[in-house]
């Protein structure tokens, strides 16, 4: 993308979120010409006096060409918000970052997603709970999110890995920036079976200031976020206040009222969270039981009309091609040579003599295991 350098150039500005960046396009058409704009225009256009301070000192001390070199070096991909795989859910919050940092691959899957949050300072238990709900979310396809960190973050990446499922970690750093530095072989088997995602740029470092934040980032990727384990002053119950804010489905799992490493929890399905006991339940309340069929139906996707009426007539009962055409009024030959081709293509299958189903019938039921 041409205008990918002067996106990272306003990354790089500070007092330029996205709302301030969004009136600046709205100002002046597109992502170059804001940044191009002379110093009086940008002053006319409303831009308060440090914000446009910090852009003529950003505009001055930075090479975009070299920035995006640097970008492509490190292996990234950079989302903005024209990028047209720029992840759905998160586009729909209010002011979504306008630059994103991915250093693995997002998927389509990627849309039936959790975050998984909690303390650093996990107990036993929470570690059991964290550990079995990831294992078995994966399982049952949804990707996990969390924040790499220690605790809870850790153990729910790990597991979701572990059961051979996609896991995003969004980073209070840049994506080339591992921390803690313990975690260094989880980030690397996490960009290889999911991603790390960042809208700080490459080199920041992980300050305390930047974490907050990131969690927006977290439940605005997320269906629903999960709190396993929680204090009253963990940084997770900031991750589902964005998540309550942005109306994404707020899950808890409950504790002892004497354990303060519950409180946090208690408190979230007092105020109305969905009480967790096992992983059914967040995917009851999310539609999500019926995954497997859905990611099914997202993989056979017809390439013309045509199909797509044959698609929708057919079930795992064997109908004759005769059936199907009277069923959607097309002309038996049409049907009959469109139908040698779905097969080709795996989308349906004989039955018997000129008797079709579709290719697959997904198991749709709930998956657990108990390691």
């Amino acid at each position: 993308m041409d205008d990918l350098k002067y996106w990272l150039g306003f990354n790089r500005v500070h007092g330029i979120g996205p709302v301030r960046l969004r009136m600046l396009l709205d100002v002046f058409g597109n992502i170059r010409a804001a940044w191009e704009a002379p110093e009086a225009a940008l002053r006319a256009s409303g831009l308060d006096q440090r914000s446009l301070r910090n852009l003529l000192k950003t505009r001055r001390q930075n090479d975009l060409d070299g920035l995006a070199e640097n970008v492509a070096a490190a292996g990234v991909t950079v989302l903005t918000w024209e990028s047209p795989n720029y992840p759905y859910l998160l586009s729909q919050i209010p002011d979504p970052p306008p630059v994103l940092f991915v250093k693995g691959s997002l998927t389509p899957a990627d849309e039936w997603a959790i975050g998984m949050v909690g303390t650093r300072k996990a107990t036993k238990y929470g570690r059991e709970v964290a550990r079995q709900l990831a294992l078995d979310l994966a399982r049952n396809g949804v990707t996990v999110i969390s924040g790499l960190a220690r605790g809870i973050d850790g153990i729910a990446h790990y597991n979701a890995l572990e059961a051979g499922g996609r896991t995003l970690a969004v980073l209070g750093c840049g994506v080339d920036v591992v921390y803690p530095p313990e975690h260094r072989a989880l980030a690397a088997s996490i960009e290889k079976n999911g991603a790390l995602i960042s809208d700080y740029p490459l080199g920041t470092r992980p300050e305390a200031c930047n974490f907050p934040p990131r969690n927006r980032i977290i439940s605005g990727l997320s269906l629903g976020v999960l709190v396993v384990e929680a204090g009253l002053t963990s940084g997770a119950l900031i991750t589902a206040d964005f998540a309550a804010d942005q109306g994404r489905e707020v899950f808890a799992v409950p504790g002892s009222i004497l354990s303060s490493t519950s409180s946090g929890c208690n408190r979230l399905l007092r105020d109305g969270a969905h009480v967790v006991t096992e992983a059914r339940d967040i995917l009851e309340v999310l539609h999500l039981d019926q995954l497997a069929a859905k990611q099914v139906a997202r993989e056979i996707l017809p390439d013309n009309p045509t199909e797509a009426a044959i698609l929708n007539h057919l079930s795992s009962e064997p109908a004759h091609v005769d059936d199907i055409s009277r069923g959607i009024r097309m002309p038996v030959e049409v049907v009959n040579s469109t139908l040698v081709m779905m097969e080709l293509k795996g989308m349906v299958r004989q039955a018997g003599t000129l008797h079709y189903v579709l290719a697959r019938e997904p198991d749709s039921g709930y998956v657990t295991g108990s390691n």
